[in-house]
């Protein structure tokens, strides 16, 4: 699941410009996730929407599946926003952490890794939550100069509180 390489960069240290462009990818490719976890922390609708490309396709199942719910997989980037947006809409806070990414980029085409810690609270019951260790499997594709996410994978390796009383 995870990316292994053991370096970072593939660009030569003397080619200037292919490591200033990797960097730039990389960067881009980051910030991808960051607009889908910041997007989801302060319902933004076009922050989280810009994370992905227009068929973009999000499984949940695999994480949901460790404590018995069975969420559909979600494809289209309007089906997505619509439906992450309108569960935790005046109902549910979160913040979203991101560590670990790791990436290989082949051309116009990227797959990431990370760990994200995700934390739901009840808006009207601040003692009713979930906190979520999950590594995340992304595929992006280029869309001009940044990167957007074609394909969302989210497991769980752990979890705290009452996932079932925030995702139902």
């Amino acid at each position: 699941m995870y990316v292994t390489l053991d370096r970072a960069l593939t660009a030569s240290a003397h080619d200037r410009a292919a490591v200033v462009a990797e960097l730039r990818d990389r960067a881009e490719i980051i910030d991808a996730l960051h607009r889908f976890g910041l997007g989801q922390d302060l319902k933004d609708r076009e922050l989280f929407a810009s994370a992905f490309a227009a068929d973009a396709e999000l499984d949940f199942r695999p994480a949901a599946a460790r404590w018995g719910a069975e969420p559909p997989l979600m494809t289209g980037r309007e089906t997505i926003v619509t439906t992450i947006l309108a569960m935790f809409a005046d109902r549910v806070d979160t913040t979203h952490q991101i560590t670990n990414p790791r990436i290989v980029v082949d051309g116009d085409t990227a797959r990431l890794t990370a760990l994200v810690e995700a934390q739901h609270l009840l808006v009207t019951d601040r003692t009713t939550h979930a906190l979520l260790k999950n590594p995340y499997d992304v595929d992006l594709v280029r869309d001009g100069d940044r990167w957007v996410i074609r394909r969302l994978r989210i497991d769980n390796s752990w979890y705290t509180g009452n996932p079932g009383a925030i995702f139902g």
